[in-house]
């Protein structure tokens, strides 16, 4: 009789203990989806603002976590590899710009690995459009401070020099912004979303 209750017991925790630990991987996947998104775009946006570099681990880290959380978020390998295809198609029009010196490979780089997170959707035409015209008006705004460089350096507003002085524009900015327009119509993160209702 104490051999069965054991048992029944054993039994109760091992179903438990799966139903937490897939609660927990639920939670940790979501976090994932909530957090490094839309951490690595904040912090390229920061670092291309303040040094006109995008450091190359945030879009390794983007593509890395994408491939981790996307198994854990549902996506079937077909859809996987759809995500991964929009990289590539976005990485082939990055790249013809970035050889025809119209973009940095920072922001090639950084295109490519948050298109992923996009995948084939409506949502990462939208992110295009917002990146070209958050870019074109970060353009239009910089062209304007660069005309007026004297003034806004002797008025001592903490403008990084570089953005008055260089020719490039660092696209990031626009790219962060586009994504965080952007990012709540994704296809994870409207999985992520659908757990809370």
């Amino acid at each position: 009789m104490i051999g069965s209750w054991s048992r029944i017991l054993n039994c109760r925790k091992a179903i438990l203990g799966k139903s937490y630990w897939a609660r927990e991987e639920e939670l940790v996947t979501e976090a994932a989806i909530f957090v490094v998104f839309p951490i690595c775009l904040a912090i390229a946006a920061l670092s291309d603002l303040l040094t006109m570099t995008i450091p190359n681990r945030v879009s390794a880290i983007l593509l890395a976590s994408f491939i981790l959380v996307a198994p854990l978020a549902g996506l079937t390998l077909t859809q996987i590899g759809l995500h991964l295809l929009a990289g590539l198609l976005v990485f082939g029009v990055c790249f013809m710009l970035f050889a025809a010196n119209v973009m940095g490979g920072g922001d090639a780089k950084l295109l490519t690995a948050s298109s992923v997170w996009f995948g084939m959707s409506a949502s990462l035409v939208s992110y295009l459009l917002y990146v070209s015209v958050f870019g074109g008006l970060l353009t239009l705004v910089l062209l304007s401070m660069r005309a007026r460089s004297n003034t806004i350096l002797a008025s001592g507003l903490p403008v990084p020099g570089h953005l008055l002085t260089h020719k490039k524009v660092p696209y990031g900015i626009a790219i962060g912004i586009a994504a965080f327009v952007a990012y709540p119509a994704s296809p994870l993160m409207q999985a992520a979303l659908a757990t809370f209702h």
